[in-house]
């Protein structure tokens, strides 16, 4: 079940869980439209889903990572491969069902991506357990436990605060990314919650149309014990950072955007290698900035380079102190 770097994997500072992972197929196409046959170009193949996007980005930013997934069938054997070829350790439990395919499309015509996203293979009872006590086992030296996607069909909707409940038994810091059911159940836990706005909503039930809205929102989980900190992902207009004692915003990096895929997963890879450098939040999150801007700048899901992130680094701008002091 463990990858040839089995020492490495054991000893990562970073564990990533990804419980709904995806071969990412990425193509280009002249233009989109119903009926007609489409006539894509040539395909380019990355292994996907959150927490796998995050340990290869991690690992190219030179963050100690490895990555802790379920595989099924031929798709699965094929996205093993590429985290093998991309140097990330990882820890692989099989399961009988396939793992899902995505696939992007970009119209060369408009200048649209089209996303079309499976929902996952059925997952036992028994396999649910098992990525649990693989979890657990790797990442028993690890200070953050990043979880990071959808859950698939069959997983219940409370098993990331089982994620939660294994981090706080552990000692290790849990990120979470996640959406709908997921997200909707988590009780207590984590220290890091990343969600979009439309996540926000969701998970809170209001329509959040304000900046302020999303700070109350965001400090309302702070608040009922759900998490010690959240990050509002906000696209194009960067990012809101709210902890118990301040709230700040986080300004985007104005970039030329080749594909937005992966971008939010490229900015909770940097924050986490940040906060294991011994960084604050707050620098850890510029990095983080510098990161997704970093991503958008590079095709389908493909690891942006340290370099560049690092020049983007140089030109992120200090966050400003915004709302009430809650």
């Amino acid at each position: 079940m463990s990858s040839p770097t089995r020492t490495a994997a054991e000893r990562a500072l970073i564990v990533t869980l990804t419980m709904n992972l995806a071969l990412d197929i990425t193509t280009n196409a002249p233009q989109v439209c119903p009926t007609d046959k489409i006539r894509c170009g040539p395909a380019r193949y990355d292994a996907g889903g959150g927490g796998i996007n995050v340990a290869r980005f991690a690992h190219v930013l030179g963050g100690s990572v490895s990555a802790v997934f379920p595989t099924g069938g031929s798709t699965g054997g094929q996205i093993t491969d590429l985290v093998s070829q991309a140097g990330v350790p990882y820890h692989r439990i099989p399961i009988a069902e396939s793992t899902r395919e995505s696939v992007t499309v970009n119209d060369e015509g408009s200048g649209l991506q089209y996303r079309f996203v499976l929902p996952g293979p059925n997952m036992s009872f028994d396999e649910q357990t098992q990525c649990l006590d693989v979890l657990r086992n790797a990442a028993r030296s690890a200070e953050f436990v990043v979880a990071s996607g959808s859950l698939p069909p069959g997983v219940p909707d409370d098993f990331y605060r089982r994620v939660a409940d294994i981090c706080r038994e552990l000692g290790a810091l849990l990120v979470l990314d996640t959406s709908g059911g997921g997200l909707q159940h988590i009780t207590s836990g984590v220290f890091l919650l990343k969600p979009s706005v439309r996540e926000l909503r969701e998970c809170c039930g209001r329509t959040l149309a304000t900046e302020s809205d999303q700070l109350n929102a965001a400090h309302e989980l702070i608040g009922s014990g759900v998490a010690q900190a959240v990050l509002v992902s906000l696209g194009s207009e960067g990012a809101l950072l709210a902890t118990p004692h301040h709230t700040q915003r986080f300004s985007a990096i104005p970039v030329h955007t080749v594909s937005g895929v992966g971008a939010g997963d490229a900015m909770v890879a940097a924050v986490v290698v940040g906060l294991t450098r011994g960084w604050s939040l707050s620098k850890s999150l510029r990095f983080g900035i510098a990161a997704g801007a970093a991503k958008l700048m590079t095709p389908g899901t493909e690891a942006c380079t340290r370099n560049e992130v690092e020049r983007l680094f140089e030109l992120a701008a200090e966050p400003t102190d915004v709302g009430p002091s809650f």
